[in-house]
């Protein structure tokens, strides 16, 4: 392993990258070495932790720097299921950069210590990062984020000590301290001397990662290398190594494709590109949609939607992958390229079984397109889980309907988590469509969803559970939507409420 401060224009074969603000430059390391292994082991920085080495617990958070359309973007991401070719390129900052030259603490860490915001301290690097990240966002606007905001932002990091309320004291606390500046300039001018014209091809061991820089390169690679792996955010890629130890062969990186790096929109379709950060998807999709807001801020957590994207979570094809559901409930269709070019399909019509999807074996997904709203259509999104914040799914739902003069006219009932691939329940949406939207149809639907689904049971929920649930959901939907029909007497429940005397 060679690292060493670099200065020079990126060479073939060589990762180089920013390192609290000094280029370096990287050989003759594994293409799976993880950013935290090499934090703490190869470069002795070990304020960055490991806690769960899966991306859920925070304490390995560090900042990534890169640099989109010209302009630098500054996000929070989890060390350990980051692989060290993805960072060619780019700039990393941890925990210890944050120390000011005259020695004092930033006002991030400043604030955590006047607010008591640590107790055993190993949580606390992360959580100061994911602070500092949210600072930079806010300090050239003068409006200091609310303590929503603050929550949000710590969404990807746990603490067993405190109880969270002096870390969130400390948030606001570290906008009243005297301001410590960023100086991005100088950042920018590292990472555009950084930037690649040509595929780099990363070797170690004869392991190779290939990140090209165009479509049709990537086509190309893909067409040649038919056993390679295509890696996108590395969020779930990551935990193969980490948590199965399985041995990764060659990997094509999407991310310096321009071409699926795109937000694009016509007269039709929102247009998002494969290499889309889940963070700049769902923030597309909820200017358009609003009612996904709380399935976006539910969606994992913000290190993760930061360096996962919608792409590769629609490509995962997982049944409990969250953004499925809502994504075929608006009825989304998925583009696939190949060596031949270019197909779309039904979103749905993309999942054939567990795990697998129709594509050929040189296909990947090139964007997803998502119907702009329609007039008559409404739609609603539901998430249960055993956390509210950072958890996967027991049951995801979607429900769409579009209603005429009360009765349905069309709808798509969606769920996660109840079959071996995301599911539309057919004979439920069948007993609906034509019918008034009234609480008999309803009931009369909800029974078709056990002809619909025979969910399992795992660590997550019972068969049972999920069943209910699913059925309690819709029923929820309909609460939602009807048009101002009474409740029967029996859904009712009276709550007598006592009279002041005077």
């Amino acid at each position: 392993m060679q690292n060493t401060p670099c200065d020079a224009s990126p060479k073939p074969g060589i990762i180089h990258y920013v390192l609290n603000g000094e280029v370096q430059s990287l050989e003759h390391v594994d293409t799976t070495r993880s950013l935290l292994n090499h934090l703490r082991e190869d470069r002795c920085l070990t304020g960055t932790k490991e806690g769960c080495a899966e991306g859920d617990c925070g304490a390995c958070t560090v900042v990534v720097g890169e640099l989109r359309d010209g302009e630098l973007q500054m996000r929070t991401v989890n060390a350990c299921i980051q692989f060290m070719p993805s960072l060619d390129g780019k700039a990393v900052f941890t925990v210890e950069h944050l120390r000011q030259e005259s020695g004092a603490l930033h006002p991030v860490q400043q604030a955590m210590v006047d607010c008591h915001g640590s107790q055993c301290g190993f949580c606390t690097p992360g959580f100061v990062m994911s602070l500092w990240s949210l600072y930079l966002e806010h300090e050239h606007c003068g409006d200091p984020p609310g303590r929503e905001q603050i929550r949000s932002a710590l969404t990807g990091n746990l603490c067993r000590c405190t109880g969270y309320r002096p870390i969130l004291d400390a948030g606001e606390q570290m906008f009243k301290l005297s301001p410590a500046r960023f100086e991005s300039h100088a950042l920018k001018e590292k990472l555009e001397a950084l930037k690649r014209n040509e595929t780099l091809v990363y070797e170690h061991e004869g392991r190779r990662f290939f990140a090209p820089c165009s479509l049709q390169e990537l086509a190309r690679l893909r067409a040649e290398n038919p056993g390679a792996l295509l890696l996108a955010g590395g969020t779930d890629i990551g935990l193969w190594v980490t948590k199965q130890f399985r041995e990764i062969g060659d990997m094509i990186s999407i991310d310096q494709v321009p071409e699926l790096k795109r937000i694009e929109r016509d007269g039709q379709f929102l247009r998002i590109g494969s290499g889309v950060s889940l963070t700049d998807s769902f923030a597309a999709i909820v200017a358009l949609y609003p009612q996904l807001k709380e399935l976006w801020e539910r969606f994992a957590s913000k290190p993760i939607r930061n360096a996962g994207t919608l792409g590769g979570n629609v490509a995962n094809g997982s049944p409990i992958g969250d953004s499925m559901p809502a994504l075929v409930a608006l009825g989304a269709r998925v583009v696939l390229h190949g060596q031949r070019g270019s197909r779309t399909l039904a979103l749905e019509d993309l999942y054939t079984g567990y795990m697998r999807k129709d594509m050929h074996a040189d296909e990947l997904v090139e964007a997803v397109l998502i119907p702009l709203p329609k007039a008559g259509w409404q739609m609603r999104t539901y998430k249960l889980s055993k956390r509210f914040d950072s958890d996967i799914s027991a049951v995801c739902a979607a429900f769409s309907i579009r209603l005429d003069a009360g009765h349905v006219v069309d709808c798509r009932v969606v769920y996660g988590g109840m079959a071996a691939t995301v599911k539309r329940a057919s004979q439920c949406e069948k007993r609906l469509i034509g019918k008034s939207w009234t609480e008999d149809t309803l009931e009369q639907a909800l029974v078709t969803l056990d002809e619909d689904y025979q969910p399992l049971s795992d660590m997550r929920a019972s068969a049972h559970y999920r069943q209910q649930c699913a059925k309690n959901l819709l029923y929820r939907f309909y609460l939602e939507t009807r048009q101002h029909q009474p409740l029967p007497e029996e859904r009712i429940r009276v709550f007598a409420v006592a009279e002041e005397q005077p």
